[in-house]
């Protein structure tokens, strides 16, 4: 299984509530309903361990289970139209991960 992180703060203008029924209504049932994923969430961070505030509004978490398949899925007209209102809230950075130990 791969494990993707997301980064992103939303662009300047973008309404956190706009933002986050977009996710709720949006985001979260799309990418969760991909045969490829078996879990997808979306978090809002409150702040740094021991005080600050985080570098990042939001961190989103996808746990593929088929990349192959994942890039199929992604690449349909459906998929395109979410990732471009995805890019209009935010200019996220993914980054992809594999598990230590495993």
């Amino acid at each position: 299984m791969a494990r993707i992180i997301v980064l992103l703060n939303l662009k300047p203008g973008k309404s956190v509530t706009d933002y986050e029924r977009w996710a709720e209504n949006t985001d979260l049932p799309t990418v969760n309903g991909l045969n490829s994923v078996s879990n997808f969430e979306v978090l809002r961070t409150t702040g740094l361990l021991g005080g600050g505030t985080a570098p990042y509004q939001y961190v989103e978490i996808i746990d593929v289970a088929d990349m192959a398949l994942f890039g199929e899925e992604t690449s349909t007209e459906a998929m395109g139209k979410v990732a471009a209102e995805f890019q209009d809230w935010a200019d996220p950075i993914f980054i992809m991960t594999e598990k230590l130990g495993a």
